[in-house]
């Protein structure tokens, strides 16, 4: 059931800017903290320290390594030339690397019935993010045993990450809270949930979640009235949505969260800008109606979090 009102305090630089009385203004309980300021962020986005590809570069080839699977098996991991010894150690120390190599393990992974087989690992590129490898880029000799073809095998590894679905309900409409964001890899920019990456293994999943929220929405949500939609899934698929599995091993989980406001506070989202400037973040905030969001965004968190919504609505499994 979406959240009732309750009556909450604006920062101050908002009053000044924006509202003028805030005395008229309610929030949901579950906006705790409310509208905050984009510079106001308990966690400082880990900066891009270090990034090395795959090149011609005069630097002597690393030593390869070998590893030993469960099963007995062993594979060989190899560095392209330009990725130093370092890179390496950390490419295959990192959790991207050893949750790729339990997947293809697990139970429904590609090595499980013995059909196939992994023979070696090319890493091509390492991105660290601070003393964490953020992003892995490499290539996987995957082979069918019975006739010997390869199978494509070009991973860019960046790992398990977030996305919410937040539905605000206002004089009888709904709203949807979007982000605006430059992505260079598509050279546009793109309206899309407010989402993010997991930081490490032991990252709490829903805490992450509102984490991200606050980070570029700038409202702060109760873990409590989080809905796991992507939850609802059969558990064969590991409760998970994979935007391009043929090239990227990201796994979304997608959460709902809804809330009554008054109309004040579309107005205060909309627009905003949030994002730590000096970090390139350049985000900001739009709001529109959610009838019409399947129509205005190419995000595909987004229309697959509109899909599970709508099902999980139909088939009575929200609470």
């Amino acid at each position: 059931m979406a959240a009732r009102l309750h009556r909450l305090l604006l920062p101050s630089a908002f009053h000044r800017s924006v509202i003028p009385d805030p005395s008229l203004h309610l929030l949901p309980p579950l906006l705790s903290a409310a509208i905050c300021s984009g510079g106001r962020r308990r966690r400082v986005r880990a900066q891009l320290i270090v990034g090395r590809m795959a090149s011609g570069g005069s630097r002597a080839p690393s030593s390869p390594t070998r590893i030993t699977l469960p099963g007995g098996d062993s594979i060989e991991v190899v560095a392209a030339p330009g990725v130093s010894d370092s890179d390496l150690r950390n490419a295959i120390s990192s959790s991207l690397f050893k949750q790729w190599l339990k997947n293809m393990q697990s139970e429904t992974g590609l090595l499980a019935g013995g059909h196939m087989s992994l023979r070696q690992v090319y890493i091509q590129g390492v991105d660290m993010f601070g003393r964490g490898v953020g992003f892995l880029k490499f290539k996987a000799d995957v082979f069918d045993k019975e006739t010997q073809a390869k199978i494509p095998g070009i991973v860019f590894a960046r790992g398990p990450a977030v996305a919410v679905l937040i539905l605000l309900e206002s004089r009888g409409k709904t709203y949807v809270v979007l982000t605006e964001q430059p992505r260079v890899p598509v050279g546009k920019l793109i309206l899309e949930l407010p989402a993010g990456m997991m930081d490490d293994e032991g990252d709490d999943v829903v805490g992450t979640a509102v984490r991200e929220v606050e980070e570029e929405i700038g409202i702060h949500l109760n873990k409590d009235d989080m809905v796991n939609l992507t939850a609802f899934l059969d558990p064969v698929t590991g409760s998970k949505v994979f935007p391009s599995p043929g090239g990227c091993d990201e796994e979304l989980s997608l959460f709902l969260y809804r809330g009554h406001v008054e109309e004040e506070i579309i107005s205060v989202l909309q627009g905003k800008e949030m994002g730590l400037r000096d970090h390139g973040e350049l985000i900001k905030v739009h709001v529109v109606p959610y009838h019409m969001l399947w129509r205005v965004t190419a995000d595909a968190k987004a229309l697959a979090a509109i899909a599970l919504y709508e099902m999980a609505k139909r088939n009575g499994l929200l609470p």
